[in-house]
């Protein structure tokens, strides 16, 4: 599921070029829509940026208005190509731009100077560490304020501005402070070019004053980017795929498993053909879950230690030689550190270096380019697979209790599964809902996202407005635990305000169940909401939403039936209630694991 600038319908143009392709072989970067004659209001910076946005495939922005950003946003919702989304707050303006970028392959904040920069801080770093590139754009301080010895509102009280943008330099790959209209072209022309070209989170701050004035630089539409395209070395290319191949040819059981960063290489195609080519099984990581197709012959789950799909793990590390297509091993990912994995089996690829055992490494080659060449020279070697079918049982089926019992989670993901398809997708927030939706298995075309490397709880409901938003023709389907979504609750109304027809499985067990099983104590107990009133005062009346409680199977079969029939055109909002202890046996064991990672005591000195 490789992503693509400008891949949906209503941003390719007339002329059939694309933004950016999913295997990032071509890097001019086209107008997405017919463009209209520059006039004198447009020919300013605000319509420059607007204009700019639109080229590179964004049609939305998430924005949060402040007394700094305002004539900013007059000309950016001018250009009648861009939608302004209003959010609730900037963190969920700016999860909602991680969400779009995943799907749209770049998305867009707007939000106000420190006192909304400050707070995007945290949804931006979620997006560095996920290789997302979201432009976030502050408006910022009027230009004849710096370098004086004035103190101005939203700061923290000293004559120095530069205090947001400090935080940002940690978080971002590039920033752009534009308080003079000379160099204002330059500086957004790199800040977005440079986002693009690195798959990470850039900022651009945008003096309040200057916004709406114009500039010979801007009197026309902006000359199409042109990125540079990567290129392996074609020497070290070559030496890696002969070494590979020679370590990977003379494995009796050899298997692959994809990695999330096949996402910033482009390269899920590229893993997929070797993955024909090969024979060999096919595994990805749990934070990889949706870029390689559940559907390939060899697949045979999610690769996550001892909380892996059932056999798995087995045929993974059994395996005499295995290749690892861009992963990311941290203390989530490892299940606290706990893979029973050798280095000397292992081919490493990065995105631009492949380590093969123990050595050597070769610099300077792209996963795409690596994998491609492999999968010419790799000889077919089915073992791994027939393996993993010689032990594999079918998945059991949750015991069935008496009528109007109290509803399992289990059951109520057995349910979800009959739901997904090739025309939804399914977002899982930081908790439980990790782990039973890893268990989902996704058809052809079926969407996925979490968020593993920053885990920030809260998160989806942000990102299931902005994904929702960039794929309007399908239908989302998002499962948010009780503590998550009491974090970022609401922006559920600027899903009214826009229409989505989301489902939402709000699950109702009392507290921060991953916390509990890392480290229980009273700080894990929540207060409990009526969510569903929540919900149902949010709507007010106002747009298309229908909410429901659910305490058993019965109530689910039936909150199911109505949100995909009568309902489908709606924002269905469904109340889950479930007992605090109720959790998936795979929380449970790596919640133990991860404490006790968590809880090594210091070394000794």
């Amino acid at each position: 599921m490789d992503t693509i600038i400008g891949s949906l319908d209503v941003s390719k143009p007339a002329n059939d070029v694309v933004c950016c392709p999913s295997n990032g072989s071509v890097s001019a970067i086209q107008d997405s829509v017919p463009t209209a004659p520059v006039t004198s209001w447009d020919a300013t910076l605000g319509g420059h940026l607007a204009r700019r946005l639109v080229q590179i495939g964004i049609t939305d922005l998430f924005t949060v208005p402040g007394d700094f950003n305002l004539t900013l946003l007059d000309h950016l919702i001018d250009e009648p190509r861009l939608t302004n989304v209003g959010c609730c707050n900037e963190l969920n303006a700016g999860y909602a731009a991680d969400g779009y970028a995943r799907a749209r392959g770049v998305g867009a904040c707007v939000v106000t100077f420190s006192v909304g920069g400050l707070s995007v801080l945290n949804a931006i770093a979620g997006a560095y560490s996920e290789n997302l590139p979201v432009i976030c754009i502050v408006g910022g301080p009027n230009s004849n304020d710096y370098g004086t010895n004035r103190i101005l509102h939203h700061t923290i009280g000293l004559p120095d501005f530069s205090q947001e943008l400090r935080c940002f330099q940690t978080v971002t790959c590039y920033q752009a402070v534009v308080n003079h209209l000379g160099d204002a072209h330059e500086l957004i022309d790199t800040a977005i070019s440079t986002a693009l070209k690195e798959s990470k989170p850039v900022y651009i701050s945008i003096s309040c004053n200057l916004a709406g004035l114009p500039h010979p630089t801007f009197n026309r539409d902006p000359v199409p980017f042109y990125i540079s395209p990567r290129m392996s070395n074609p020497n070290g290319l070559e030496a890696a795929v002969e070494a590979a191949a020679q370590f990977l040819n003379k494995a009796v059981k050899p298997v692959l498993v994809g990695g999330p960063k096949l996402r910033v290489s482009k390269a899920c195609d590229a893993f997929v053909e070797l993955a024909d080519a090969s024979s060999y099984a096919v595994a990805v990581m749990p934070s990889a879950k949706g870029l390689v197709p559940e559907d390939h012959p060899h697949f045979i789950g999610t690769y996550w230690g001892a909380i892996s799909t059932a056999f798995c793990a087995e045929i993974v590390e059994s395996a005499d030689a295995y290749l690892f297509a861009g992963p990311i091993f941290n203390d989530y990912s490892s299940v606290g550190y706990s893979l029973l994995l050798k280095r000397e089996k292992a081919v490493i690829v990065e995105p631009e270096r492949v380590t093969i055992g123990n050595g050597p490494t070769f610099g300077c080659v792209l996963m795409k380019d690596f994998l491609r060449a492999l999968a010419k020279r790799i000889k077919s070697n089915i073992s791994s697979y027939e393996n993993y079918h010689r032990i594999f049982v079918p998945d059991g089926v949750p015991v069935r209790f008496g009528p109007r019992e109290a509803l399992r989670v289990n059951v109520l993901f057995q349910h979800i599964q009959k739901m997904v398809s090739s025309q939804s997708a399914v977002i899982a927030d930081t908790g439980d809902s990790w782990f039973n939706c890893q268990k989902l298995k996704l058809p052809k075309g079926c969407g996925y996202e979490f968020q593993m490397q920053y885990g920030s709880i809260g998160w989806s409901v942000g990102a299931t407005l902005g994904y929702a938003q960039s794929v309007p023709e399908k239908r989302v389907i998002s499962c948010i635990g009780d503590g998550s979504f009491q974090v970022t609750a609401p922006d559920i109304s600027t899903m009214m305000r826009q229409g989505h027809n989301t489902i939402i499985f709000l699950i109702n067990n009392g507290g921060y169940t991953i916390e509990v099983e890392i480290h229980d104590g009273p700080y894990n107990v929540i207060k409990n909401w009526d969510y569903k009133a929540l919900v149902d005062a949010i709507h007010n009346g106002e747009g298309k939403c229908w909410t429901t409680k659910v305490r058993c199977e019965e109530e689910l079969v039936e909150a199911i039936e109505i949100a995909t029939g009568d309902k489908k055109d709606c924002l269905c909002f469904i109340e889950v209630f479930a007992h605090k202890d109720d959790t998936s046996k795979e929380l449970l064991e790596w919640g133990s694991r991860v404490s006790a990672a968590n809880s090594r005591p210091p070394n000794p000195q």
